[in-house]
């Protein structure tokens, strides 16, 4: 057998692969020939996939440490040294959603490279399934033609022709074509088995290519939005955003370390496979094909003789003289026995119909087609389909990258966002610097709540004087009123806020002007009577 292919070379990439360490579970080296149906080549695969496990593992045991630390050393810090932790928090979070877009993109590539890979397989194994079930059709309709339909003619034509010797010799002589041409189709290689094979083998590949597709596309798609969500909580400061961030972004590390090892174990398993895959299939078609047909169609070279040949030949020759033997006893026949005219020419649409047969099972048994359906299998598993798959390990270790950096950062996020929140809550409610405060003075409803330092009149002037007009006054807003009483010299003080809204200079310039209040009454939130001396003043 040939040692080396022109038409197919393995990939660099496969080769990489295939010099990966294969162990056990006992860790003893396996080789890395592919075979898939031996327990010790399969545990080495599994091998490769539990080393991402212990990666998990790790990876959460740290994150653990990590959180630990960050929830018990957590102090309060200085005003001056939450900017710079901010920024790095800002920086973090920006260069881990480019880190995760970008491996997002990589993810997508490499399972469209991976799907088409595949697809191009199953495409390939359809095409020979159906090769093959051409070649068992041909091969079965022309054994049912020569041993049902012709020896039914030729036992009518026998008793037809039982008085003519001549006739009868020559219709045991087509009975020997027939038995030569049955001889020649049952010595043919059986290829319904490799038809089985194929098509479960496509079958199987289709329904798993299907889900691995799906599951990675819902992974990508699970990772975009954690990145949008983790993006929307920093920007609205929302912590029950980060939370929930924490928890799908957990989730996500274990999908992508139990994808990086699946993705893993199956690359170098189709290397193992792309390195050597006509080794595999001789082995695999021993049982029902020879070595000498196996090498023909995964060559298909000019120079080696096609298998089939010689039974091919065979096969047209003794139709040839079947054909000739029927014109003749068509042309001698017939006037002397006129009832052996249907029979001879059934005999003569069957002899056609097994030429036509013939033909289509000449180019079916080339091995031009079938060695094309092979080709084109192999580089789209080897090609794209170990592509695809370095790409989706590429994505899973840079999802890994990012979902740990996330997790590292969001904790320090919760708690720049609650020494925010804490120190709001510090600030006095009547501090006019609150803008809390400021909102309760434009707010009428909290207003009425707030005491204000002076009443309107006495209790007893009260009864007899009549309501105060309402306000007509338009309110000032704080920031006017503060600038005003700074500029008269003024201290703005808790006692000014209540007048606020009034436009009515605070009580110190009462004092400061000589007036002393007698008396207070509040009649509405809007108006202030005060007497001093024989003067009153509104």
């Amino acid at each position: 057998m040939a040692t080396a292919r022109l038409d197919y070379i393995a990939p660099w990439w496969t080769y990489w692969l295939h010099n990966f360490p294969h162990f056990n579970f006992t860790f003893q080296p396996v080789d890395n020939t592919f075979r898939p149906g031996e327990a010790s080549y399969q545990q080495s695969l599994v091998f490769l996939a539990c080393i991402s496990a212990a990666g998990l593992v790790l990876s959460l045991l740290l994150l653990s440490v990590y959180l630990t630390s960050v929830c018990c050393c957590r102090k309060e810090e200085e005003e001056e040294t939450k900017r710079p932790d901010s920024c790095c928090v800002s920086w973090t979070a920006v260069i881990t959603g480019l880190i995760l877009c970008s491996a997002v993109g990589v993810g997508f590539y490499g399972n469209s490279q991976t799907n088409d890979g595949v697809y191009q397989l199953t495409y390939s194994l359809h095409n020979a399934n159906h090769t093959l079930g051409g070649i068992n059709s041909l091969v079965s309709s022309s054994l049912g033609s020569m041993e049902v339909g012709l020896q039914q003619h030729l036992d009518r034509l026998d008793e037809i022709f039982a008085t003519r010797g001549d006739y009868v010799q020559a219709l045991r002589f087509m009975g020997q074509m027939a038995d030569n041409i049955i001889r020649q189709l049952t010595s043919m290689p059986e290829l319904s088995k490799a038809k089985v094979d194929l098509s479960a083998i496509a079958d199987q590949t289709d329904y798993v290519e299907y889900y691995r597709w799906l599951t990675y596309l819902l992974l990508l798609i699970l990772d975009l939005v954690i990145c949008l969500v983790a993006f929307l909580g920093l920007a609205k400061q929302s912590r029950w955003l980060l939370t929930m961030i924490m928890v799908f972004g957990v989730i996500s590390l274990v999908l992508s370390w139990g994808s990086l090892g699946a993705g893993t174990a199956t690359a170098v398993g189709t290397s193992d496979f792309c390195v050597s895959p006509d080794k595999f299939i001789a082995n695999r078609t021993k049982e029902f094909l020879s070595a000498e047909v196996t090498h023909y169609y995964l060559y298909c070279s000019q120079n080696l003789p096609n298998p089939f040949q010689q039974s091919l030949t065979i096969f047209q020759r003794s139709l040839t003289t079947m054909q000739i033997q029927i014109q003749g006893l068509l042309q001698f026949s017939v006037p002397v026995f006129p009832t052996a005219e249907r029979d001879l020419l059934g005999i003569q649409r069957l002899l056609n119909s097994t030429e036509f047969n013939l033909n289509q099972l000449t180019a079916l048994l080339d091995c031009r087609g079938l060695h094309k359906n092979y080709l084109d299998g192999l580089m789209g598993v080897c090609y794209d389909g170990v592509e695809g798959l370095l790409y989706l390990c590429l994505f899973s270790l840079l999802s890994v990258s990012a979902f740990c950096v996330m997790l590292c950062a969001i904790p320090r996020a919760w708690t720049l966002i609650t020494s925010r929140n804490r120190d709001y809550d510090d600030i006095d409610e009547e501090d006019p610097f609150n803008p809390q405060a400021r909102h309760m003075a434009f707010n009428p409803s909290r207003a009425s709540h707030v005491h204000s330092f002076c009443s309107y009149s006495s209790s007893l002037d009260s009864q007899a004087s009549p309501h105060p007009p309402p306000q007509t006054a338009a309110i000032l807003p704080t920031s006017e009123y503060m600038n005003q009483a700074m500029l008269f010299g003024g201290n703005p003080r808790y006692e000014n806020v209540p007048l606020i809204g009034r436009g009515s200079p605070p009580p110190s310039t009462f004092r400061n002007r000589g007036y002393f209040p007698l008396s207070y009454r509040s009649h509405s939130p809007s108006t202030c009577l005060i007497r001093g001396g024989s003067k009153s003043y509104l």
